[in-house]
């Protein structure tokens, strides 16, 4: 591997359902980098199977016996870092393509930043082209964040520990921006580097010009609209900082705005106005884990990636 002077052994931590063809080069990417890898899989089936079989060692893999969700299995994959004697461990999507040198930078910056006790480090990251969350050319330094995204993140395995871990009952969405609000109320810090580590899409973005006005929109599933509003209702509620039950127009707005993009651009309109709908309700309710499918008439949706 890859590896910078007095650099900490690091495992990663990779989450799989159906990965494409291309998920082998990527992972060989990563594994050229860390001292281990463990890959776990939400229960893929079928032509994904052969996927992950011909890209993983028999060491790395551990299978779930069904979709658990983000939460649950990077908690499973931390633990084994752990339990392998791993104080850092760096968490992956499938679709994350980190740069030949993003370990070692990491590291740097990890160490750089000791005296602010990080406990969370993300890498900056191009997404898909569209956004750039640090700056285009390789530059020192990271900077201080509320939250960092979890595929690129480089987290201290023995806090992750301390925290009790991600949440399971969130499922996917928000599991990155609550851990983050955790960490930092725990004293340590949550950074990002602020060069570009690792290209990540987030959804599928397109962008819209209407009276010379841009919009972009992420074209979520249905399933990914329910989490994302359902759980962000709950960290509102969570949050203390909305009283009078305040919490609830705070969440309601954002859902509005996401809302108003659906029915302009994105197809899917009706499920995924429902899943809105359900997060609202299960928000509210404190209803959570995995998405219950009652539904319209239409085909269930799948979460695609992670």
């Amino acid at each position: 591997m890859i590896r910078a002077t007095a650099c900490p052994a690091v495992g990663a931590v990779v989450v799989t359902w159906q990965p494409d063809g291309q998920f082998g080069k990527r992972l060989a990417r990563v594994r050229e980098q860390v001292d281990q890898v463990f890959v776990v899989d939400n229960a893929s089936t079928g032509a994904a199977i052969d996927t992950l079989r011909q890209a993983t060692q028999p060491a790395e893999l551990l299978q779930n016996p069904a979709n658990l969700g983000v939460a649950a299995a990077f908690n499973r994959g931390i633990a084994a870092a752990l339990a392998a004697g791993f104080e850092l461990a760096l968490l992956l999507d499938q679709d994350s393509w980190p740069d030949d040198d993003m370990v070692v930078q990491l590291c740097h910056e990890w160490q750089a930043a000791g005296a602010q006790h990080p406990g969370v480090l993300g890498a900056g990251f191009n997404d898909n082209g569209r956004r750039k969350t640090s700056e285009p050319a390789a530059v020192n330094g990271s900077e201080p964040v509320d939250w960092v995204i979890t595929s690129g993140s480089l987290i201290d395995t023995r806090l992750w520990q301390q925290l009790g871990g991600f949440r399971d009952d969130f499922f996917i969405d928000f599991v990155d921006t609550e851990y983050c609000q955790r960490v930092r109320q725990s004293g340590h810090a949550v950074l990002r580097t602020r060069a570009i580590l690792m290209q990540h899409s987030i959804g599928a973005h397109t962008s819209h010009c209407i009276l010379g006005h841009v919009t972009h929109t992420s074209n979520h599933s249905a399933d990914r609209r329910y989490y994302i509003t359902r759980n962000f209702m709950v960290m509102m509620r969570e949050s203390g900082r909305f009283p009078f039950g305040l919490w609830v127009l705070r969440g309601m707005w954002a859902s509005v705005k996401s809302i108003r993009r659906i029915l302009l651009h994105e197809s899917g309109k009706a499920d995924k106005l429902f899943a809105i709908l359900q997060g609202w309700r299960d928000g509210m309710t404190g209803r959570m884990g995995k998405r219950g499918k009652t539904s319209i008439a239409c085909p269930d949706q799948h979460i695609a990636r992670f």
